[in-house]
């Protein structure tokens, strides 16, 4: 029976339910600074939160969601916008998440720092790549972030 559920599962609920697995507290380096990420399931199970908490400076979240055949991000920045960026239909639920820009909405101008790109490459179960393409003065760049699980009772 359990099998057979999982057949009836559509790629983006599976891709979904795998991005689901970051669950819990995760470290590492955002532009130098030591930064934590807490991705927490809400929303009745139907969106994934991830707080991104640098040691200095703002906090920013990002909300991840199934629409149809496709993922949804919804980035809250520290530049006061949020790029709402989505994936094509999934055809490969094991495949890194790539998310590009839909809309933005809270841009000033579009010469403003702004977010348009996002891929999540799950590496295993302990190791996180995020990279974020953004737009800034008319000129389009790519950071790249990388992150560990925090495991609990670890010293």
């Amino acid at each position: 029976m359990h099998r057979l559920r999982w057949l009836e599962t559509t790629k983006s609920a599976q891709a979904f339910d795998r991005l689901t697995s970051l669950k819990g507290e995760w470290n590492g380096q955002i532009d130098g600074v030591n930064t934590t990420l807490i991705y927490t399931l809400t929303a009745n199970g139907s969106a994934l939160m991830e707080q991104c908490r640098p040691e200095k400076g703002p906090e920013m979240i990002t909300m991840f969601t199934v629409d149809g055949d496709h993922l949804i991000a919804t980035h809250y920045c520290s530049a006061r916008n949020q790029p709402q960026m989505a994936t094509s239909p999934i055809t490969d639920a094991q495949k890194p998440l790539e998310f590009s820009l839909v809309w933005v909405t809270g841009l000033k101008s579009p010469d403003d720092f702004h977010n348009t790109g996002l891929t999540v490459i799950q590496e295993d179960n302990d190791h996180l790549t995020q990279e974020w393409f953004y737009k800034h003065k008319g000129k389009a760049g790519k950071n790249i972030f990388r992150f560990t699980r925090v495991r609990q009772g670890a010293s």
